[in-house]
């Protein structure tokens, strides 16, 4: 599958994939300078790239193991999600959950996006579902 990418800022890295086995290709910040996330703050981060993502596909944008754990710095909305026919600006939004401010730096990874093939769902309003083993028990139900 070919993914275009546009570069939008001189300072910006086109995204790689880090191993041959990475499901995931890393988002490099383009900042215009160092970006201070505050304990418990969000800022959107630049990556200085657009893309066109091929139809039947989304880019799904989640935040880098590493950095989260050890930084304590996660993506605010948890996962992003880019759309086919979107080509606008690739933008992150972190989240820092430290009790410490974190600096981000141009060319810092702060995401991994990885490309996944999505269903379009034909919608249908019905007056009864199909019965199954679960049925409607909800949050905790299948829990022993």
């Amino acid at each position: 599958m070919d993914l275009k990418i546009k570069i939008l800022k001189e300072n910006a890295v086109k995204p790689e994939y880090a191993t041959k086995g990475s499901a995931g290709m890393d988002l490099v910040a383009a900042t215009d300078g160092a970006v201070t996330l505050k304990s418990g703050g969000r800022a959107l981060i630049s990556t200085g790239i657009a893309m066109q993502i091929p139809q039947g596909y989304a880019g799904f944008i989640f935040p880098r193991s590493g950095l989260a754990h050890k930084k304590g710095i996660s993506m605010s909305n948890c996962v992003g999600v880019i759309d086919s026919d979107y080509t606008g600006e690739i933008m992150v939004s972190l989240h820092n959950i430290a009790d410490h401010d974190y600096i981000v730096n141009t060319g810092d990874r702060v995401a991994q996006m990885v490309i996944m093939p999505i269903a379009m769902a034909d919608i249908k309003i019905v007056e009864e579902l199909d019965k199954t083993d679960r049925g409607d028990g909800g949050f905790g139900s299948t829990g022993r």
